[in-house]
């Protein structure tokens, strides 16, 4: 006997609706995404699109009328309610527009709860555009099957996120001072300080003398060391992240 197909086929397109979605409701699909759904998938009356919305959960709809430029979606039911998010703050300093896309998005596969930029004095860029970053994360999450996505933070000057930082949450602080293995290894930071927590990643040029002791010097800060290998930022901030998920996020069995 042939065994009846998965449904909705798992090839069915995943789209991010801004807008609060429920069951029995449609709405209409304009623009990019209505490109994408009528000229590059070619969805006809009754194709299947999984929705979700960063607030309820992934959605089934189907496409109930179509047109040149727009489709409407009538939603049938609630394939699974909007996943639990570790909370985890990944803050990291600005740098060039690529490697800060490709670590927003990482920042978003990973899990990450909140999504800080951190402007510090050896950054080569002190602008960002919280909307670019936040497209990016959008397709992330569209093409891991992610429910949620991160909370992008306005860019944050580095005295300010430490003055504002919550009391009783630990600000883990990767020191370049101690590539070399001195020090507390990050798992074993973590072991000794779990539950909810955050990470601050300097730029390219680290962080200046004044700005290691203001860190070293906030109650929060935990100094850790990344191994004995210099990181790029980017490889520093994913490489943490993924240490405490495993040790304390949805990774943990």
């Amino acid at each position: 006997m042939t065994a009846t197909p998965a449904w909705p086929p798992r090839s069915s397109p995943r789209l991010f609706v801004d807008q609060p979605l429920a069951t029995a409701g449609s709405l209409r699909i304009e623009g990019g995404q209505a490109h994408y759904l009528v000229n590059v998938m070619r969805l006809t009356e009754g194709a299947a699109v999984k929705l979700f919305d960063d607030i309820s959960g992934e959605y089934l709809a189907r496409v109930t009328a179509r047109g040149k430029r727009d489709l409407t979606l009538t939603i049938e039911c609630l394939l699974r309610p909007r996943e639990a998010v570790p909370d985890f703050w990944l803050c990291a300093a600005p740098i060039k527009k690529a490697r800060f896309d490709f670590l927003a998005e990482k920042a978003c596969e990973l899990g990450v709860a909140r999504f800080v930029p951190v402007l510090t004095d050896r950054a080569v860029v002190d602008k960002v555009k919280p909307d670019r970053l936040r497209g990016t994360m959008i397709e992330a999450a569209e093409q891991c099957e992610r429910t949620a996505l991160p909370e992008i933070s306005a860019l944050t000057k580095l005295d300010a996120l430490l003055k504002t930082w919550p009391e009783g949450r630990p600000l883990f602080f990767a020191d370049e001072r101690l590539h070399e293995g001195s020090g507390v290894s990050l798992p074993q930071a973590i072991a000794l300080h779990p539950g909810p927590a955050g990470v601050v990643i300097g730029p390219e040029g680290g962080f200046t003398d004044a700005e290691n002791a203001a860190i070293c010097g906030h109650p929060a800060a935990v100094p850790v060391s990344l191994g004995p290998r210099i990181l790029r930022a980017e490889t520093a901030a994913i490489a943490a992240t993924a240490v405490w998920m495993a040790s304390q996020g949805d990774w943990v069995a």
